[in-house]
């Protein structure tokens, strides 16, 4: 356990992930505003900010689920901006929502043995003509999703239906279902709502080791504020679509425009 009290911070690093001037609006409403900031790879960045700063549109630009008016999105030395999500996830680039998006209908087992993308079972014909190597992969990927389940302490309840678990353990399942494409970079988007404190220190064990041990970087919106101090190493402020601030968890504490906008003085440090 004691391998996994404090997150890895960034230092350095060079960025994995780099937004530059992204624009993007909604009818008259302009929800990012020429919004740049950088990702360190290795890092557990923190992206927080007040309701509609634009921080889920910013994660919905950078996973190719909206495309951006104008900017541009680099991931890992490639130029990703708008791009189907389908062919960012596979440049290695996940992302979790904050109300968990599982296939209620299948258990645990079925909804992370779905992900994988060109399995061989997908078409008809290898059935037919290559049926062994059909059946090897599958054993293949439901070994390694047994794996990610057990992992995530979530092995008990493989053959449970999603639909049947409390929301800790959805937030829980959409995190183990973005380890089964072995991604450089997780989008997390408020991974503490209405989550248990006993799961959300699960949670946050999981992203930890993640990070240390598999050297998977994290960006995460979260309004847990004492959450995102002690697990990310840089914050990134945002408002009016724009970033705000950006630096170590202490700068940010003490930054007086985060402190009046976001965090109304409660974690500034006393002087004197």
């Amino acid at each position: 356990m004691a391998s996994v009290q404090e997150p890895q911070h960034s230092g350095a690093a060079a960025p994995l992930l780099e937004v530059d001037s992204l624009v993007k609006d909604f009818g008259g409403l302009r929800a990012v505003n020429d919004c740049s900031f950088s990702v360190p790879a290795g890092s557990i960045t923190g992206l927080i900010g007040p309701n509609g700063a634009g921080k889920t549109t910013v994660f919905s630009l950078i996973s190719g689920f909206y495309r951006p008016d104008s900017g541009s999105v680099t991931f890992d030395g490639n130029d990703i901006t708008g791009l189907p999500s389908h062919r960012i996830f596979r440049f290695g680039l996940s992302r979790t929502f904050q109300i968990p998006r599982e296939h209620r209908s299948l258990t645990l087992l079925e909804n992370l043995m779905l992900v994988p993308t060109g399995q061989l079972g997908e078409r008809p014909h290898n059935m037919l003509f290559s049926p062994a190597a059909v059946w090897r992969q599958e054993r293949q990927i439901r070994d390694k999703a047994r794996e990610i389940l057990d992992f995530m302490n979530l092995s008990h309840l493989e053959s449970e239906y999603a639909a049947n678990l409390s929301g800790g353990q959805k937030k829980l399942l959409e995190l183990a279902r973005t380890l089964m494409a072995d991604p450089k970079l997780i989008l997390l988007d408020e991974p503490a709502a209405g989550v248990n404190p006993t799961l959300m220190g699960r949670i946050r064990e999981r992203i930890i080791e993640l990070n240390r041990e598999r050297g998977i970087t994290f960006l995460l919106i979260e309004h847990d504020m004492p959450l995102v101090m002690g697990l990310c190493d840089p914050v990134i402020v945002m408002n009016a679509g724009t970033k705000l601030a950006e630096g170590e968890p202490s700068l940010i504490r003490n930054d007086p425009r985060v402190l009046e906008a976001y965090l109304g003085g409660q974690y500034a440090t006393p002087e004197g």
